[in-house]
């Protein structure tokens, strides 16, 4: 069950609290069961539980009132992914496939998506990554070819997760060579392509990721052969798509944060929960010093964390850039999510390493988050440029 929430809470506006709360007892009771029952066997999340979400407006968290969203900021957002990852990370990531993949759109195609992007009907997946292109986005070469009426593009894109259940794919791909090797990152192109939600169109090949966590929906290897698009699928201004990129990634990377705190705040109510209840030497173990000081320092970590994300989403929130805190926050908060989760299983036991319980769940999804959205070593390398120069 969760703890105290005058932790969470603390320093949040009465509306933030009010839509916490919201969100937590959403996780708990809708969320929670679904990720107990399909996580282990590797099922995917329901649509079910993903028109709740849509009901809820937790696809339109940021989108303006204006489209049917809720009009709110990167704190409310960071909000409710912490509560769904809680339960579940992958959950806390779908609201992504709403709330940060509508950069680049004109006026007329956000009035025409943006409404049914908010209510869930109309998601999305991103296809940035390559097998030679990780951590060196700039070292994209999947490419896009002009052409008469349109683009070809051809290429390989890794890492595309809901691929399959989206309703539209953004892809980056080339366009043009860099005018200069040092300026690497130009020439790439945003696209926006509209599919059929349950099936990859045609010129389109994808093989499922074989993954060992962020479970609930599949991630995939995807291959674009002779692959053809209209002139109106090129989104925004053409060889400007890395911007777009970095556009996006203060929030993406407060939003993985938010994910790191919820599951790390699993494991140590779960943590809690198991250590009240199981009995060793006649008494719970929640009686050992050895016990409760672990939960003591779990509990001092989360919430040490959390409020730096706080003081981050606030940064964005008031239109600052927050490049180097976001980076700073995003590192913390992955770095301590896995050494939380694997005291809560530590504390679990032999129980901790079935699928019995969510302690293993928590632990295999925190280890995720020190590698997506920039791995650690590149978020040291963002904040140590800021400090010390490139």
């Amino acid at each position: 069950m969760p703890l105290d929430s005058k932790f969470s809470a603390a320093g949040l506006t009465p509306d933030q609290r009010e839509l916490q709360a919201l969100a937590r007892d959403f996780a708990m009771k809708e969320v929670l069961p679904v990720a107990n029952e399909l996580d282990p066997i590797h099922g995917d999340i329901p649509d079910s539980l993903r028109n709740k979400m849509g009901e809820m407006g937790f696809f339109g968290i940021t989108i303006s009132e204006e489209y049917g969203g809720l009009g709110l900021g990167a704190t409310e957002y960071c909000i409710i992914a912490e509560e769904l990852s809680r339960a579940w990370m992958s959950v806390g990531s779908l609201i992504a496939r709403g709330n940060s993949l509508n950069s680049g759109f004109t006026e007329e195609q956000r009035k025409e998506y943006m409404p049914k992007v908010a209510s869930g009907e109309f998601l999305g997946a991103i296809a940035i990554s390559e097998p030679e292109a990780g951590s060196d986005v700039a070292n994209m070469s999947c490419r896009a070819t002009k052409t008469d009426d349109g683009w070809v593009i051809n290429g390989t894109k890794m890492w595309c997760t809901f691929a399959d259940g989206s309703d539209y794919l953004i892809v980056f791909a080339r366009t043009s060579p860099p005018s200069d090797p040092k300026r690497r990152h130009e020439g790439v192109s945003t696209f926006f392509i509209p599919k059929e939600r349950g099936t990859l169109p045609d010129g389109l090949k994808g093989t499922k990721v074989r993954k060992i966590g962020y479970h609930g929906w599949s991630t995939w290897e995807l291959s674009f052969d002779n692959f053809k698009v209209g002139d109106e699928a090129l989104l925004g201004v053409e060889g400007k798509g890395f911007y777009t990129i970095m556009e996006f990634l203060d929030t993406a990377r407060a939003h993985t944060a938010a994910r790191s705190i919820g599951l790390a705040r699993g494991a140590l109510e779960d943590a809690v929960e198991y250590a009240n209840t199981r009995i060793q030497f006649d008494q719970p173990i929640a009686k050992f010093q050895a016990i409760r000081f672990k939960i003591a320092d779990m509990a001092a970590q989360v919430e040490s964390v959390r409020q730096l994300m706080y003081a981050v989403t606030r940064q964005i929130d008031a239109g600052e850039r927050a490049s180097t805190q976001a980076s700073m926050v995003k590192y913390l908060a992955s770095e301590m999510a896995e050494r939380v989760t694997s005291e809560g299983l530590q504390i679990h036991g032999g129980a901790g390493y079935t699928t019995d319980f969510a302690a293993e769940r928590y632990w295999r999804d925190a280890r995720l988050t020190k590698i997506f959205e920039g791995t650690s070593e590149i978020q040291m390398r963002v904040i140590s440029d800021s400090i010390l120069g490139r």
